[in-house]
């Protein structure tokens, strides 16, 4: 009897000690996660992969914090978010982010992600716009979209199924580029700055008379549109998925179309192309510490060698620009190392005013 309950004794005694040292463990875990610090910050949809990435998740859980991040048009984070319950504001424009600078009184910010403005389309397209002279190769493996040109061809209300030889795509649908919706992307006010830009006679519109120059034909181009997304991540996937026959030129940032290229996963095709316009445009990424460890943000992703590591594979480019180079051609993929000719952006208060005309329209 004595030996039974010695052995029972025992059995109770080593269950105790394993639900000691799984539980323990499972404190340890549960502790270490609480001690991590939440830090909430809101920018553009084309970031919010990058940031729900497990791999930058550990990398901020090693300097003790845990972002969560909420998508939103960077035209809106200026203008209409509440930015009380955030830590940072991270627009996809070095404009929006000056204004939330302001509106803030915050003197510091950081850029660390860069990428260049491009236009996603299928080889079948980029062959007629070639043969239109809109489309040409530039300086390297890549092609170039000639805004000029382009911008000839939609003055004349120029349709797919005019242009001469086109047995491609004979759709009877105007040649134009497909954006976001201007009242909220800063995706669609890049190509507004782009095209006022090209239409002001290459310069940058800064006076009220270039303004009142460029709006007729810059307007026309968002409105003949129809229906827009508010998010750069809306139009992309919409080529992904369905194709040329909705959208042939979608106006996207380069490392959208990067990032799935680097994942390997099947989403670009073969015949899909990306074309940079001549100029371009380069969007500027501008994280704007808020309070707390907002400003920690901005640091680690300016600072940190893992994090820059993993914005390039998300196809941002970085201040390292033979990193993100040097992945791209490892890869098997290529991107311009020079995008020479470049536009400028106009100022906030004159991209506002652009922006509010066209917006006018739209009601």
């Amino acid at each position: 009897m004595k030996r039974r309950v010695s052995i029972g004794l025992a059995v109770v005694l080593l269950a105790a000690v394993v639900a000691a040292i799984v539980f323990g463990s499972g404190d340890d875990e549960g502790t270490h996660s609480d001690q991590a610090q939440v830090v909430r910050g809101v920018g553009g949809s084309e970031k919010a992969a990058f940031f729900a990435d497990r791999r930058v998740v550990e990398a901020f859980g090693k300097h003790g914090l845990r972002v969560e991040f909420d998508s939103a048009g960077s035209r809106q984070i200026a203008t209409t978010v509440d930015l009380g319950p955030y830590d940072f504001a991270f627009p996809s424009s070095r404009p929006a982010a000056r204004r939330i600078a302001v509106d803030k009184k915050v003197t510091k910010s950081y850029t660390p992600f860069r990428s260049p403005m491009a236009v996603a389309t299928f080889a079948p397209i980029a062959d007629l716009l070639t043969a239109q002279g809109v489309v040409h190769k530039g300086i390297g493996e890549y092609q170039v979209l000639d805004v000029a040109k382009y911008l000839e061809l939609t003055a004349t209300g120029a349709r797919w199924d005019q242009l001469p030889g086109n047995t491609a795509y004979p759709v009877r649908k105007n040649v134009l580029i497909t954006t976001t919706d201007p009242r909220n992307s800063n995706s669609a006010a890049m190509y507004l700055a782009l095209t006022s830009y090209v239409l002001n006679d290459n310069s940058v519109v800064s006076t009220p008379e270039a303004e009142a120059k460029v709006l007729p034909a810059t307007t026309k181009l968002f409105i003949d549109q129809g229906y827009t997304q508010s998010s750069s991540e809306g139009p992309f996937e919409d080529y992904l998925a369905s194709g040329m026959g909705k959208a042939p030129l979608v106006f996207i940032y380069e490392s959208q179309f990067l990032d799935r290229q680097l994942r390997g996963d099947g989403s670009i095709r073969p015949d899909m192309r990306l074309l940079y316009p001549q100029p371009t445009l380069l969007s500027e990424h501008t994280l704007v510490p808020l309070k707390g460890n907002g400003d920690r943000v901005g640091e680690l992703l300016s600072t940190d060698p893992e994090l820059k590591r993993l914005a390039a594979e998300f196809g941002f480019r970085t201040d390292d620009p033979k990193a993100f180079l040097d992945l791209v051609a490892d890869r098997g993929l290529t991107a311009p190392a020079d995008l020479l000719a470049q536009a400028d952006v106009p100022s906030y208060e004159t991209l506002e005013r652009l922006l509010d005309e066209i917006a006018r329209h739209y009601r």
